[in-house]
């Protein structure tokens, strides 16, 4: 830790000075939930390597706090750590706390036991949302405060909330932020982050305006100036790539057209932060949605590569070594050797040995849920009374004969649909009628919906909940009286799932949806690798209980990262969750497929 500070950055001309020096800020975004942390090392000395000289990051609320109450800072989630190993490195950090992040990540990042109230007006000084901000930032803020600058350690800035001036639903929130910050220790420059229609809006007394973009505009900076005259200018979040979105094709931003743009910004005079420096993955079921200009919300892709300068799985890419030769001119001493790549490896395919259905793994589940009429998934009754988050949540009721099902758009996001566990289709935003067969007595209708991702920026936050959100009709009838199963797949069930001795041989025929298991041998010291599965359909992919993310065939991804650390050497235990197809075994490749691409 650097003692005996003299000055934190400061923002009092119109450049930045630290420790009364002018500096320029060259940072890059890395965000600590999305890496695996025994890689954490590998991509910040890449970081500090290419030349930068500032990590940023953001703090997701919704891992940190997953049941009111209930907090997690522990393992890949120590913030703590992540910090004293950027300090360690001699990097920089701006912190972007939140409360809301939108990074493409589930909610913006907010919790989902927020929807329990169906009066909640996020982002804004509704009571029932300030009083969750503060009890969030009574854990958080008290963990960072030590970690600043005038502390001794890296922070160097703070940023309030993100990307307000697009949202701007209340006039008092941005200062109700603030204070909640300078209230609990914040001591740093505050800093504030807006793409140019939303700085009219997204600014704060106190906190010194950025802005987001990816094609420099000589009028926006000029307005950046205008508004925030004598003050130094800075790009937040000049974005390297862009994220995808199940069935659409890969985003790419070519090296040529991002160089060009870089090299005017720091010409400018201005300090930069790259969103992303390295994207990494969406793990388990925490990839936001996308709704903007659409007429239904689109989920993003479980990879975060974003074809940012650092690859998903930390390799380097043309842009890497065109900016690293760029930021060389930016520095008075050379720059750090680049850490050599991390060795991968195409394992030989895993065999499906066993499969489970998904009607015998209930029985694994929490106590099922008796109602008159469909709950959403947030408003069950479990995770002590938080409601589901995540996954999957299966609707049963009995229905005395066939006709059209009509799910008056109510599904959230995408329903598979059987009638006695026989597959008859899936109702989703576009389709959402479908003809149930004919058939005598009293059978049982199954709806098994999935959150495929809340939306994560935009006006819609409020309306992000899950599962059936209102009736569905039989023939212009209401459904009644359902049995609701909450499946939200958490490292418990994964768990439980394992050991039972329910499995059965792949010589009986498996029924779909179902669990599939495999082993996968590692003879040495395990390699990141990546997996592919071609002949499935759409599922889940667990590795030694880790949720590795969705997979979905219609692309345009078609390959899911495995960090060689959550492998170790000798029998690791593969479970595919998977809807509607198999193949029988899991392949493996060194290298990733995103599909195919398309420029930003």
């Amino acid at each position: 830790m650097r003692m005996s500070r003299l000055e934190g950055l400061r923002a009092n001309s119109s450049q930045f000075t630290l420790e009364r020096k002018p500096f320029r800020v060259l940072g890059g975004s890395i965000h600590y939930f999305r890496v695996p942390r025994a890689h954490w090392e590998d991509r910040l000395l890449k970081m500090k390597a290419c030349g930068l000289n500032t990590l940023t990051t953001y703090v997701p609320w919704n891992l940190h706090e997953p049941e009111r109450g209930v907090f997690n800072f522990e393992d890949q989630l120590d913030i703590e750590a992540y910090l004293r190993l950027a300090a360690s490195l001699g990097l920089w950090v701006i912190l972007r706390p939140g409360p809301y992040i939108c990074a493409e990540w589930d909610l913006g990042g907010l919790p989902s036991w927020l929807l329990r109230d169906e009066n909640m007006k996020l982002r804004t000084t509704y009571p029932g949302f300030t009083g969750a901000v503060d009890a969030f930032f009574d854990q958080l803020v008290g963990r960072v405060v030590p970690h600043q600058y005038s502390q001794g350690g890296p922070i160097i800035a703070v940023q309030v909330e993100n990307e307000y001036g697009s949202y701007a639903e209340d006039t008092e929130y941005m200062p109700f932020v603030k204070e909640a910050l300078l209230s609990r220790g914040i001591a740093e420059l505050l800093l504030t982050s807006d793409n140019k229609d939303g700085l009219k809006l997204g600014g704060v007394k106190g906190a010194i305006e950025t802005i987001n973009f990816q094609r420099l505009n000589p009028n926006d900076i000029k307005y950046l100036d205008e508004i925030q005259p004598q003050k130094p200018r800075m790009v937040m979040e000049y974005w390297s790539g862009w994220f995808d979105l199940w069935g659409n094709l890969h985003h790419v931003y070519s090296a040529e057209d991002m160089i060009p743009v870089v090299t005017d910004i720091l010409k400018l005079d201005m300090s930069i932060n790259l969103y992303m420096f390295h994207g990494g993955t969406n793990f388990g079921f925490m990839n936001g949605a996308f709704a903007v200009g659409i007429p239904a919300p689109k989920p993003m892709v479980t990879s975060y590569d974003y074809d940012a300068p650092l690859s998903e799985a930390g390799d380097y890419t043309s842009k890497y070594h065109l900016l690293r030769n760029l930021f060389s001119h930016y520095h008075t001493q050379a720059l750090p050797e680049p850490p050599p790549l991390r060795e991968r490896r195409a394992y030989l395919p895993v065999v499906i040995q066993q499969h489970l259905s998904l009607w015998d793994s209930l029985q694994f589940t929490d106590k099922p849920f008796k109602s008159e009429r469909p709950v959403n998934m947030e408003n069950l009754p479990v995770n002590n009374r938080n409601g589901q988050s995540y996954g999957y949540t299966l609707y049963e009721t009995t229905i005395t004969s066939g006709g059209v099902l009509n799910s008056k758009n109510n599904i959230r996001d995408r329903a598979l649909v059987f009638v006695d566990r026989h597959f008859v289709g899936v109702l989703d935003y576009k389709t959402q009628e479908l003809a149930l067969p004919d058939g005598k007595g009293r059978r049982t209708l199954s709806l098994l919906a999935e959150n495929c991702g809340r939306v994560n920026y935009g006006k819609s936050l409020d309306v992000q909940r899950k599962g059936l959100v209102g009736d569905v009709e039989l023939n212009k009838q209401p459904l009644r009286d359902f049995i609701i199963h909450s499946l939200d797949m958490k490292p418990g069930f994964v768990n439980r799932l394992e050991s039972t001795g329910h499995w059965l041989s792949m010589r009986e025929q498996p029924s779909l949806p179902g669990f599939f298991q495999g082993k996968l041998y590692v003879n040495s010291s395990p390699k990141d690798t990546f997996i592919k599965l071609p002949g499935w359909i759409k599922g889940v992919i667990f590795i030694n209980g880790k949720n590795l993310g969705r997979y979905w065939s219609i692309g345009p991804q078609q390959t899911l990262y495995v960090p060689g650390p959550w492998l170790h050497r000798g029998d690791n235990q593969v479970i595919v969750f998977e809807e509607q197809e198999t193949d029988g075994k899991i392949q493996f490749a060194s290298s990733p497929d995103y599909g195919m691409t398309v420029d930003v």
